[in-house]
């Protein structure tokens, strides 16, 4: 529909609605230029945060996780992680078949973990989604042949225990969706409060806005769930079954 299209069609439910042509409400402006005191306020909060108060953050992101069902391990550094996630996937076995393999962001925090050293020993192979010698259909299938899939995370917010995850290249969203076990490893100032910090940080920091919005935001809380047939709740019906989040306290 053009712009005259536009007009004429909506001059004419004006019409109907008895109102003139050329009145007009005033809309508030959502995309403001400058930012607001109440942002300027909320970015200062996140900078000064202290210790204490990141790890009340840590204590409501595991209490809300609890209802939604969001495994939260608070490690108190890399090599702790790093045992942990070795550790779950020799205990956590694939729904099909029994081989299993791994498949991983291109990320430095993971990349800090060394997971292709510690899986070794049981003879799991892991595979990255950066690699520049992997073919997009070759990728594709290590995702969904892999049962774990092991991402970070921009941000999580504590009050929804929601992870917020930008798409970039080498860090696909399908890594964080097919595999039926999803792992994310952030550190402990990674986490905010809740969407209005997410907000501000997004719109005005500046770190944050030199990077932009990518094509794709990812927000996950927990493991896939749905109760369509009769009200009975199961998880890992559209999505990861289970989901783990480590968190570096250190």
């Amino acid at each position: 529909m053009g712009t005259a299209n536009q007009k004429e069609f909506i001059n004419r439910i004006k019409m109907a609605l008895g109102k003139p042509f050329a009145e007009s409400r005033q809309k508030a402006d959502l995309f403001n230029s400058e930012m607001s005191a109440e942002s300027r306020a909320i970015l200062e909060h996140i900078k000064n945060r202290n210790a204490a108060e990141r790890k009340k953050l840590l204590e409501t992101l595991i209490e809300a996780a609890g209802p939604i069902n969001l495994q939260v391990i608070s490690c108190d550094d890399i090599s702790a992680v790093t045992g942990a996630i070795a550790g779950l996937v020799r205990a956590k076995d694939p729904e099909w078949g029994d081989q299993k393999s791994v498949v991983a962001w291109a990320h430095p925090l993971v990349e800090r973990l060394n997971l292709p050293a510690a899986l070794s020993e049981q003879k799991v192979p892991m595979f990255v989604t950066g690699s520049k010698s992997t073919a997009d259909e070759d990728l594709r299938q290590q995702v969904i042949d892999a049962y774990i899939g092991i991402t970070s995370a921009d941000f999580c917010m504590a009050d929804t225990a929601t992870l917020v995850m930008r798409a970039r290249p080498g860090q696909a969203r399908s890594v964080s969706l097919v595999p039926a076990i999803h792992i994310a490893v952030i550190k402990l100032d990674q986490i905010i409060a809740d969407l209005k910090e997410l907000f501000a940080l997004l719109k005005w920091d500046p770190h944050e806005r030199r990077e932009g919005l990518t094509n794709c935001l990812t927000f996950v809380s927990g493991p896939s769930k749905t109760a369509d047939i009769e009200a009975t709740m199961v998880h890992g019906a559209h999505g990861p079954r289970e989901v783990h989040l480590f968190v570096i306290s250190a």
